[in-house]
């Protein structure tokens, strides 16, 4: 049976809608969750006053997928630098499972979430999965601080234009900020929970994705 540790801390769903995105290619297996939207509004760590990423947000009712085995899109190839100044290739995590996460420095559900994800990352990186986080409409400071305060040991895309983002417009979009995609060893899109992720639920997720046959 599988088990994980304790959760490091509770967690409630919530999203910040980010892109008006048709829905996801490929035949759905489950809606495993519905997670109601709220606005996400604050200001980066450090800061106390909120911030404007200049972009429009529509609330609404978000559900996260799962895809039949084999039966996900195939992720793209994204390519980008990372807040560290490392190029990055999702191409060289092929054979492993990847937890993608977009995230945002000025977002309260994406703090809230942060200490599970890191939890995570530590807890299956001897099992093949690894996390890659994408950082959203950010300025480098706020994000090193968020990653110095949530002890984020993964690596993170900076992406202050979305750019990582719309690659996924033609498979499964990151409806939500924050949104989390899980990809299989085959490279193909295996979930994608829209809102702040739970400790226990991606991780029995990341589970069931590293127990499928290639």
């Amino acid at each position: 049976m599988f088990r994980l540790p304790r959760s490091p801390r509770p967690a409630a769903p919530a999203a910040r809608p980010l892109l008006h995105a048709p829905a996801a290619a490929g035949v759905v297996l489950a809606a495993v969750t519905a997670l109601a939207v709220s606005g996400c509004a604050g200001g980066p760590i450090g800061q106390d006053t909120p911030v404007s990423n200049g972009t429009n947000f529509v609330a609404g009712s978000y559900a996260s997928t799962v895809y039949a085995n084999g039966s996900g899109p195939v992720a793209p190839d994204i390519k980008g630098t990372t807040l560290a100044g490392r190029k990055f290739a999702l191409a060289a995590y092929r054979g492993d499972v990847v937890v993608l996460n977009f995230w945002g420095s000025w977002c309260p559900p994406c703090r809230a979430e942060a200490p599970a994800l890191a939890a995570l990352a530590t807890h299956f990186w001897s099992r093949g999965v690894r996390f890659i986080g994408v950082d959203i409409q950010d300025s480098p400071a706020a994000a090193e601080a968020f990653e110095r305060t949530f002890r984020i040991s993964y690596p993170s895309l900076n992406d202050p234009g979305d750019e990582v983002a719309l690659e996924f417009q033609s498979t499964v979009p990151p409806a939500g900020i924050p949104t989390t995609l899980v990809i299989n060893r085959a490279g193909r899109v295996a979930a994608r929970v829209v809102g702040q992720s739970t400790y226990s639920a991606l991780g029995r997720l990341i589970a069931d994705v590293s127990a499928e046959k290639s």
